[in-house]
């Protein structure tokens, strides 16, 4: 990787508009060390290159520990509150990635992501889960069981306004490169406010807690 090749490990939190009557959808999201994700970025412009994939870029790369839907602005204070007490002084996970698998596995897949090895990111997801369920904005009924991964690529639609994702014809596939595969600790967890837009879902940071031990 060049040395002069750089890239801000978080952006700062941002604060909400006054104006706004509701947040959209708010997310919890495990941060990675800047030279993974630009790892996971070089790697992918030629692995995730298809014409029918939209590939997520370096500042995109996070692992989501819990989607808690769209919320309304007065409960951001409560879950900036939540995550701090949740995760303040929690040890940074040891992750390993795997390589990369097509979602679904049968028919067309809609997304494509690298596994991420980590029962320490399980640990937390349990932790911050318990303090959301106590806190009330979040529900475990009808949650598929937690399974940490690193989303690198969304299928394209075949057409506005359709559901069906487009033919992927060169999927990626194989072990990752080495330099990826060893293993490397969480930095911090954060709270973000996701919005869809025509190239992408945005991500915008409304708090942070760094972890013990992080690396990166």
């Amino acid at each position: 990787m060049p040395a002069t090749e750089r890239f801000p490990p978080v952006e700062a939190p941002s604060r909400l508009p006054r104006s706004a009557a509701s947040a959209p959808a708010a997310v919890r999201r495990l941060d990675l060390p800047a030279a993974l994700r630009l790892g996971v970025d070089a790697w992918g412009r030629e692995a995730l290159a298809d014409p029918a994939l939209r590939r997520t870029t370096a500042p995109g790369l996070r692992v989501t520990l819990a989607f808690l839907g769209h919320r309304p602005e007065t409960e951001v204070p409560r879950l900036r509150a939540t995550v701090r007490r949740a995760c303040d002084g929690a040890p940074a996970p040891l992750i390993e990635l795997g390589a990369p698998e097509p979602k679904p596995h049968r028919g067309r897949p809609r997304l494509f992501l690298l596994p991420a090895d980590s029962p320490e990111t399980e640990i937390l997801y349990i932790n911050l889960r318990t303090a959301l369920v106590d806190r009330g904005p979040y529900e475990t009924a009808g949650r598929r069981p937690y399974w940490p991964h690193l989303t690198v690529a969304r299928v394209r639609p075949e057409g506005r306004g359709w559901r069906r994702p487009r033919l992927v014809q060169r999927q990626p596939s194989g072990p990752l490169p080495a330099s990826l595969l060893a293993p490397f600790r969480g930095v911090s967890v954060g709270l973000y406010r996701s919005e869809l837009h025509p190239d992408g879902v945005r991500h915008e940071l409304l708090e942070r807690v760094d972890l013990a031990g992080k690396a990166g």
